[in-house]
């Protein structure tokens, strides 16, 4: 039977089947094991740099990472808009270069809360004024600083700002084949919400993943088990010398009450985990965080 005989019947043809072409001179897609740990720390670096921005524009502000996927460089940069901001960063010895993309008009927004605007004026896609650059270099800068605290590991080479490019078809971060990993974010800055993405090539990351299913023999299950509680993350915590009050004070607190805090104004804050003090420290700094300072420990015998 044909089509035409099928729709005179009332049958309706089959939709052709939908082809992908495929490539066999490299991967389509990163493994499970390897999206979902970049997944992890792309977000981490997306809440970082929401909060970056929110500190340094003093507008509040959210990055969400939306997208992580694995292109050549000539795909990548074929997708973005003609006219926009590409920040390119070395990294280390290596040729490629890592990618900050963003459209210019939405960083002169920025500049705009940054010299004490309340509402960014709309301007044009176009090159930034060397006062306006000068701003946003120290955005960038926070920002590469935040990517290397998020990624850990992952990235062994040091990463610093190179240039701005203008101009997608003609940045030159990479060769057209290399492959980049590519991670989309919204960034959303007061009222204003704007796309980005981040492109790392993949030569850097992809060594500190290591293999894909990596298999361990069972037979040593005893120290795989303690190396891994070993790195186990746990939630460390700086505090006062806890102060003891009965349940009718707390049940009798009113705005306004103040409550002594045995904690002496020489003494060092307690780092305990889990309730547990393992050390003593003082506040300090590190470059645009707080840090904390170890001035002493405490021994077994003392935490008994």
């Amino acid at each position: 039977m044909t089509v035409q005989e099928h729709i005179a019947v009332g049958v309706p043809a089959k939709p052709a089947p939908l082809v992908e072409l495929y490539d066999f001179r490299r991967p389509t897609t990163l493994a499970r094991e390897h999206s979902r740990v970049l997944e992890l720390a792309f977000e981490t670096f997306a809440r970082q740099w929401g909060t970056q921005l929110t500190a340094s524009v003093r507008v509040v502000s959210q990055v969400t990472c939306e997208q992580v996927i694995m292109q050549t460089y000539d795909e990548y940069a074929s997708a973005l808009p003609p006219m926009t901001a590409m920040v390119l960063c070395t990294l280390g010895s290596s040729d490629a270069k890592a990618v900050l993309q963003l459209p210019a008009a939405a960083a002169l927004g920025w500049v705009t809360y940054m010299l004490g605007g309340t509402r960014p004026r709309l301007v044009d896609e176009r090159k930034f004024t060397q006062i306006e650059l000068a701003l946003l270099r120290k955005l960038f800068d926070d920002a590469l600083e935040d990517l290397l605290y998020s990624f850990g590991p992952l990235i062994v080479t040091p990463i610093a700002v190179d240039g701005i490019q203008y101009n997608s078809q003609f940045a030159q971060a990479a060769a057209t084949a290399d492959l980049m990993i590519v991670a989309t974010f919204t960034v959303r800055v007061g009222d204003t919400t704007t796309t980005a993405t981040l492109a790392i090539p993949a030569e850097v990351l992809l060594p500190q993943l290591g293999e894909a299913n990596p298999t361990s023999p069972a037979a040593d299950a005893k120290d795989l088990i303690a190396a891994q509680l070993g790195s186990v993350p746990v939630d460390l915590a700086l505090r006062l010398t806890p102060a003891q009050v009965t349940p009718g004070r707390i049940l009798g607190l009113a705005v306004g009450d103040l409550l002594s805090i045995p904690h002496p104004e020489h003494r060092p804050f307690e780092i305990a985990v889990d309730g547990q003090v393992l050390a003593r420290g003082a506040v300090g700094a590190n470059g645009a965080r707080l840090a904390c300072v170890i001035v002493s420990t405490t021994s077994a015998e003392e935490n008994k």
